[in-house]
Formats: C-alpha cells, structure tokens, sequence
C-alpha cells in the first residue's frame, strides 16, 4: 500500500505558493477499482470507477496539514482499490494518491474517505 503526493500535486504546491498559479474553488475525490501501486508518476487513478468525482470538503486541522473529506457511493457492484485527490469534477490533475487492499461494494454502499497532507 501507498499513499503519495504525485509529482504534479509537488509542481502545483510550489506554484501556488509563489504565485505563478491559482488554487482550484474545489477539491475532488474519485476512487478507482485497479491493481497497482501508488507512485508520484502517476497521472490518473487506477482504473477510475464509473462513478463522478464528488467535491471535497477542506479544513486545515493543524497549520502544516491540510485535509479534504469525501464520501463516494457505488453505482454497483465493485472492489475499490484505489482514491485520489484532483483539481477538477473530470481530466485535471491528479494531486494525491494512494492505494489499499480492495473493499467490495454492492450498489449504494459508501466509502468517506479523508486525504491529508502534512508539511514536515
């Protein structure tokens, strides 16, 4: 299991802070169903599940952290196996991600996930 801040997530945290771009209004959690391990290469989920990114809620819980909270819910049967954090409802960057041992859904089961970055 991984969980990393990709290289675009890096890229991004260092043009926020000096300016040269604008944070996104939102945040996006999506999950996919893929085997595979999180690398800061990665651009995309593994094998992003059919259902649409769901807007992230933000707080800041101590000041070197920052976290975004979501809750997904399966269109059918399914194996999450992986989630991340995006800047945009669809393409985008994908910021954070992380993987884990698969959890079987049936239509209408839900997944909260919480994605936290700390600066240390």
């Amino acid at each position: 299991m991984a969980d990393v801040l990709t290289n675009k997530g890096e890229e991004l945290c260092i043009d926020y802070i000096t300016g040269t771009a604008t944070p996104p209004a939102n945040y996006y959690i999506g999950w996919g169903t893929g085997a595979g391990t999180a690398a800061k290469g990665d651009t995309d989920l593994v094998n992003p599940a059919t259902e649409a990114r769901v807007v992230a809620t933000e707080t800041q819980p101590l000041a070197d952290k920052a976290q975004w909270v979501a809750q997904l819910t399966a269109d059918g049967a399914k194996t999450i196996t992986n989630a991340g954090l995006f800047d945009a409802a669809s393409g985008g960057n994908l910021l954070i991600h992380g993987n884990f041992t698969g959890i079987a859904l049936a239509l209408g089961d839900k997944i909260e996930f919480t994605i936290t970055l700390e600066q240390t």
